[in-house]
């Protein structure tokens, strides 16, 4: 069994998409509404496609050009290997990937929300839920899947399957890292480009249409509009998931480079279940296991009153934010119990070796749970609906625009700070 634990995550992964095909399924049955608000829909769709379509087809030419620097770069640096050039290709494709699932839901899913609220207030949230669910999990499991496969590869390329040396592992690590550069290679054009787009056709939208025409803002009859709102899908939903996918590789990766840090410091070598990597496999374990538990986290976000308020809407997202956080912080316990040794030998600088327990991983994964919930509550107190620091933004607005910008940006500082302390 253990020996088999090496391929959990990509089980969990697959799990993810399959659940995720499912409830885009689901999503794109649901009424679009009148001819009017698909005809309205369809214009942003097909704008988004087409502004995708040009950017992924020049970012096309900086991938190629980026591979063969780093097909240079592999031949001087022994730690790495020529393999990376595959490894950022994929990286580069997953990423633009997970940005184009989650674009093209969120186009489909817009105009049925729309729809679904005209009905009731826990219909609207079930939709546009549902396709925040298909790019959140598309996110999560092609991460898990790039991420784990490409190891598994290089781990049997570069070691034939079993524990070599330290040295050998990173070459495996430093060449998986081709992914996660291209993975954030794409993320940094997409946000960036989006963004732009957007601002440049938000501003056009108010100039063109309020300014010259006398068309209310939004107004579908000005074009600038239309492209307003491919702006914020392409920027805001494509950028954004090539963004996290990005982030999220990042991170798992260096959890694993650490768990090589971890085998190094005892001595090269470590006897356990997994063939000697369990500390590297750990990361990408908990992140598979993650992906279970949002699952059952999305199934709890759910209201049932028709008159429900907006605080019960935010209510239900915390539930299912949370549970999903509680269920893996418990199998992050059994998981670092399974797969660590119980005692680590750690070189600490300027101390020397030092014997831990290896519960300490656990108490980190906790204070990294926690910190990622409560930087959740922290934003929801300082933007939510009714909050304090925003009605007291309101109350500004009263006296003009001046003071609203004001105590927007000043609220805005000061909600940095409980972040960076945490």
């Amino acid at each position: 069994m253990e020996s088999m634990m090496i391929y959990v995550p990509i089980v969990m992964a697959l799990l993810g998409l399959a659940f995720m095909a499912a409830k885009r399924s689901w999503v794109l049955k649901q009424d679009a509404g009148d001819g009017k608000m698909k005809e309205i829909s369809d214009y942003i769709y097909e704008g988004a496609l087409a502004f995708l379509k040009a950017e992924y087809k020049l970012l096309t030419f900086f991938v190629l050009g980026a591979s063969v620097v780093l097909a240079g770069i592999s031949f001087i640096v022994p730690t790495t290997h020529w393999l990376i050039v595959i490894a950022f290709i994929f990286g580069a494709i997953f990423s633009a990937y997970a940005g184009n699932i989650g674009m093209k839901i969120a186009t489909k899913t817009n105009v049925r929300t729309t729809q679904a609220a005209r009905t009731s207030l826990p219909q609207a949230l079930k939709v546009s839920f549902g396709g925040g669910t298909v790019m959140g999990l598309g996110v999560a499991g092609l991460a898990v899947l790039g991420l784990t496969g490409f190891f598994i590869i290089f781990f049997r390329f570069f070691m034939n399957g079993e524990w070599t040396s330290t040295e050998d592992m990173t070459i495996v690590l430093e060449t998986l890292a081709g992914f996660s550069l291209g993975a954030e290679s794409i993320a940094l054009f997409a946000r960036v480009g989006g963004g732009i787009y957007t601002k440049a056709a938000d501003v056009g939208a108010d100039l063109v249409g309020k300014v010259e025409a006398g068309i209310p803002e939004d107004d579908p009859r000005n074009p600038a509009t239309i492209a307003d709102n491919v702006g914020d899908n392409v920027g805001d939903v494509a950028g954004m998931g090539a963004d996290l996918f990005g982030s999220y590789v990042a991170t798992v990766l260096a959890a694993m480079v650490l768990g090589n840090y971890v085998i190094k410091d005892m001595g090269g070598k470590i006897d356990d279940a997994f063939g000697g990597i369990g500390p590297i496999l750990l990361p990408m374990a908990i992140a598979g296991f993650g992906i279970l538990f949002s699952i059952i986290g999305t199934m709890l976000v759910k209201i049932s009153s028709d008159d429900a308020k907006e605080a019960q809407v935010q209510k239900a997202l915390n539930i299912g934010n949370w549970v999903s956080i509680v269920l893996t912080l418990i199998s992050c316990y059994f998981l670092v119990d399974f797969m660590l040794p119980e005692v680590l030998t750690l070189n600490f600088y300027g101390e020397g070796d030092k014997e831990i327990d290896s519960i300490r991983v656990f108490y980190a994964t906790i204070v990294g749970l926690f910190v990622g919930g409560a930087i959740s509550s922290v934003t929801e107190y300082y933007t939510g609906l009714g909050t304090k620091p925003v009605l007291a933004i309101v109350q500004k607005s009263s006296t003009g625009a001046g003071t609203n910008v004001i105590a927007g940006l000043a609220t805005g500082m000061i909600s940095i700070f409980p972040t960076v302390m945490l």
